[in-house]
């Protein structure tokens, strides 16, 4: 199939469309397939990318672009490619050019319903009086979107059913993305170099570390986090907490630690490329999150395929991931997340037990799979398309 993806964001930059999206790109080209992606320009993208065409763009909200897309020699390199199908990454910029190019070049379209925008609209309501518009808008942006492609993939059930409740009824088809699990598996970093990263965080070599790893964003909910952990650091001055990226929130993050007087334990890594980040789930002993704003959670697949036990704020997408005293722990107050970093830390065969589970559960989530799996959509979508 010559297969066209159209989105806001792609590697290089490291976020969880960026990754799902390269990564279907990769599986699908492994088992054959011809794959084009549309994407915004970036000062760190390699030159010259195989399949990889990268359109002008601006700066929005920092780190985030949006295309100038309409631009007439794109439309008729997209003619030329006679692509078999087009799938959308985003409702923005170039989510609106692929659905354009869908509809008047007549390509299936195939859509993923990646964000779920009613938790990031602090960022345009600075207001709390306007909160309201601003969630029922994102709500109508993803209705009015999503009713325009021919089928849908989310990655839980608890994006079908947000979709379902906005009153999105199109086909809803509940795919996980993939991961690399080669890629974050102990066995192939070396662990010479795992010292030497911990040593340049000036972990010690009798620390534990307590790690996450994400946006430094304020739905990513590491407040919380911090105010849990505080006691827990303290009576634990052998432990460490590494935040491994970076963002809008990480000023506010730095003071609050200064507040809790723990700023000598929390370590703020700052953001890492994404060839170098599974070193990163290698220094640590435990995976932590209180997000509520995710659609899946890459990086609790990538903690559990580096063989790390995750303990997160309980949420309809962990359904399936975390599996509670198995791999890792879901908690809802902070008694059960000191309960079970505990459980966790001080009971090292209890550990390693989580943690050969942990890998165990990440390889139900292979990329290769991942692919496959939207392969099928894309024929099904295709038969959708030829029969209305």
């Amino acid at each position: 199939m010559r297969i066209g993806l159209f989105t806001d964001t792609y590697y290089p930059q490291v976020n969880g469309v960026a990754t799902s999206t390269y990564l279907l790109k990769q599986g699908l080209e492994r088992i054959g397939h011809n794959v084009y992606v549309f994407t915004t320009t970036d000062a760190n993208a390699t030159p010259n990318e195989q399949g990889v065409y990268r359109i002008p763009s601006i700066s929005v909200m920092s780190e985030r672009r949006l295309a100038l897309f309409y631009q007439p020699h794109l439309v008729r390199l997209i003619k030329r490619l006679n692509l078999d199908i087009i799938h959308t990454q985003t409702e923005f910029s170039l989510g609106i050019f692929g659905r354009l190019m869908a509809k008047r070049f007549n390509i299936p379209l195939t859509h993923t319903y990646h964000t779920i925008y009613e938790d990031y609209t602090h960022y345009i309501a600075k207001f709390s009086q306007l909160n309201p518009i601003a969630k029922f808008a994102a709500k109508r942006i993803s209705v009015n979107f999503c009713r325009a492609a021919d089928q849908l993939i989310v990655p839980t059930v608890k994006v079908k059913n947000l979709l379902a409740s906005y009153g999105v009824h199109r086909p809803i088809n509940v795919i996980p993305t993939g991961i690399n699990l080669e890629k974050f598996s102990q066995a192939n970093i070396d662990s010479q170099h795992k010292e030497r990263l911990r040593a340049t965080l000036s972990i010690q070599p009798d620390d534990k570390v307590i790690l996450f790893v994400g946006r430094v964003s304020k739905e990513k909910n590491i407040e919380t986090l911090l105010l849990h952990v505080q006691p827990y650091l303290k009576e634990h001055p052998h432990i460490k907490f590494v935040i491994v990226g970076d963002g809008p929130y990480r000023a506010c993050l730095e003071e609050l630690t200064n507040e809790l007087a723990i700023t000598q334990q929390v370590i703020f890594a700052g953001e890492q490329p994404w060839e170098s980040i599974n070193q990163y789930y290698q220094i640590g002993d435990v995976f932590v999150s209180a997000s509520q704003s995710e659609t899946q959670g890459l990086t609790y697949i990538e903690a559990l395929a580096a063989g790390l036990p995750v303990i997160a704020k309980a949420d309809p997408c962990l359904n399936g991931v975390i599996e509670n005293g198995q791999n890792g722990f879901t908690f809802h107050h902070q008694a059960d997340f000191l309960s079970a970093l505990n459980s966790v830390l001080e009971n090292e065969r209890y550990q390693t037990a989580l943690a050969t589970t942990a890998v165990m559960t990440a390889k139900r989530f292979s990329a290769e799979q991942f692919a496959q799996s939207v392969l099928e959509i894309y024929s099904s979508t295709s038969k959708i398309s030829l029969s209305s």
